[in-house]
């Protein structure tokens, strides 16, 4: 019980003796009733501070300055300030906030995130979870029908349509597993994320029972700190639709026997994208111009930026992890992050790739009269580069620093990319399916080619797009195998399937400029604004 309650020692404003005072003051260390308020300010001779008396304490004294307590944060240097260490020369330009409008604020904050988390977000994840072993059996069940009928149908014809049921029984297998295989997928995702929720959950419950005592200065430093993660959390992740396949049987004719057997359709699992995409970060670098981002991980991104030879790599608080200048000291074109973690950069000024490794950086590949530009690693381990010549453009395969294949003709001799000293803005991306994706600027079309270098298509937009108006930079690939290319003239994404169907834009959620595009494990998009020099995570699958 709070001793201000107490029936054995009854708190007392410290002028006239009314029991239960609401406010204290922090400075004089005095209780104060309402009435006393205005009469114990009016005492000019010192500076006061009335706070609520349930807050008594929590201003902390200053370390600077021993005769004060601070009464805000600097928000700039996260650490609690006094009204002198405001007004000095090393505050004075920082952003600053009331502490206990701060800490209210943080404590309502903290307060929902825990009913949010406990109340819905938590049990949705148990739902969920405890649906899976449901969503297994159900596939088991649906197949076994599917089954059955199949067997039944092949009894009627005999031995005649045995290769075709036995054909047909495969797909299912193979449908099953992919089914199955979503389902997993799905599972990982959940058990992955509970310990998370679980881990915040018991973190909130213990910051906020140290909320409820007297506070020193690192629990200030510990609320402001505190950031809510209630929104990435919010949705279930790997969600999907699932069309399962039926079998539809068709009376017996021998003449066509393998039209009559009937069909089984194929198994849809589609992962519905959202309306409007969220953006759930949002950082500020120090780039006046920034183009590339790679992720390192789901949480490190590295950066470069237009006429800077500095690579930086940032956290998702906006946070310098570390910088990198370049071997020759000129600025970089693109970026990527090898399978080993590591990071290479293209450097257009002496034709080289180069390798930044811990401390070192190593060149790993010269080319005499090619310029690379655009880069990848691939699922494989190999690095993908398109590059340019006065008259020529190709993509080219290497493994190490040794050339693998090259990319730059069609089946009719045509040039696959454009080629030109102006016609260098080009980037590229390895998907899911091993096709080759190339955001060729002056081509104003993403170039698609399968892992062996054939043409599989060209897209120049939706069918409603003016002649004339895509002009695609930045490009990259999820999970599903979609390609998401930027569109920095129009500020929007496109994105498409593997086929280069249009499926949707991401267009309205404030991008302006976008240009660098990557994804993160869980299908989270990064995208660096080239105007503002902020990279932005946004959600876009539902």
């Amino acid at each position: 019980m709070d001793p201000m309650y107490s029936l054995q020692d009854v708190i007392r404003c410290d002028l006239c003796e009314t029991p239960v005072p609401p406010n204290h003051c922090d400075i004089c260390h005095i209780h104060l009733c309402e009435a006393c308020v205005g009469k114990h300010l009016s005492d000019e001779s010192k500076n006061h501070y009335i706070v609520p008396f349930k807050l008594r304490g929590f201003t902390p004294e200053c370390t600077k300055h021993s005769t004060e307590v601070c009464t805000q944060l600097c928000t700039t240097c996260n650490i609690p300030v006094c009204p002198l260490c405001v007004a000095s020369s090393e505050h004075k330009q920082h952003q600053k906030k009331d502490i206990l409008t701060l800490f209210e604020t943080k404590r309502k904050l903290m307060q929902k995130d825990l009913q949010d988390l406990e109340k819905s977000i938590y049990p949705r994840y148990q739902e969920a979870a405890t649906n899976i072993p449901v969503q297994r059996a159900d596939v088991t069940k649906h197949s076994q029908k599917l089954t059955t009928a199949l067997d039944k149908q092949g009894e009627a014809l005999h031995t005649e349509i045995d290769t075709i049921i036995q054909g047909m029984k495969s797909e299912i297998d193979d449908m099953d597993a992919q089914h199955i295989a979503a389902i997993d997928e799905q599972e990982n995702a959940i058990n992955h994320t509970i310990p998370e929720i679980t881990k915040i959950i018991l973190h909130l419950k213990r910051l906020l029972e140290r909320l409820q005592d007297k506070l020193n200065t690192s629990d200030v430093c510990l609320v402001s700190e505190y950031t809510s993660r209630t929104e990435e959390f919010r949705n279930l992740p790997a969600q999907f639709q699932v069309t399962l396949p039926t079998f539809t049987p068709q009376e017996i004719n021998r003449e066509q026997i393998h039209q009559q057997i009937g069909s089984l359709s194929k198994l849809a699992i589609t992962y519905p994208l959202l309306d409007e995409p969220r953006i759930l970060t949002d950082i500020q670098t120090e780039y006046r111009g920034l183009y590339s981002v790679s992720c390192l991980s789901d949480s490190e991104l590295w950066t470069r930026g237009y006429d800077d030879n500095i690579l930086r790599l940032y956290n998702l608080q906006g946070e310098l992890l570390r910088s990198v200048q370049t071997k020759s000291g000129n600025w970089p074109w693109d970026i990527a992050v090898t399978r080993s973690r590591d990071m290479v950069y293209a450097d257009y000024s002496n034709s080289s790739i180069n390798l930044v490794s811990g401390t070192q950086i190593q060149t790993l590949i010269t080319q005499q009269g090619w310029i690379p530009w655009g880069l990848c690693s691939t699922s494989s381990g190999d690095l993908l580069v398109i590059m340019t010549s006065d008259e020529q453009t190709k993509v080219v395969r290497y493994s190490g620093s040794t050339e693998k294949q090259s990319i730059q003709w069609d089946d009719r001799g045509k040039p696959l990319y454009t080629s030109g000293h102006y016609n260098y803005i080009k980037y590229l991306s390895e998907n899911r399916n091993l096709d080759i994706c190339v955001a060729d600027y002056a081509a104003r079309a993403v170039v698609v080619v399968s892992a062996a270098g054939k043409l599989r298509f060209r897209y120049t937009g939706p069918p409603s797009t003016p002649r004339g108006s895509f002009h695609p930079y930045g490009i990259t690939t999820d999970s599903r195998a979609n390609i998401l290319t930027s569109d920095p003239n129009n500020d929007r994404i496109h994105i498409i399937d593997q086929d280069g169907h249009f499926l949707r834009y991401i267009h309205n959620c404030g991008l302006q400029d976008p240009w660098g595009l990557c994804v993160d494990s869980r299908d989270n998009l990064f995208v660096t604004e080239g105007v503002t020099g902020k990279v932005k995570k946004l959600q876009y699958y539902k």
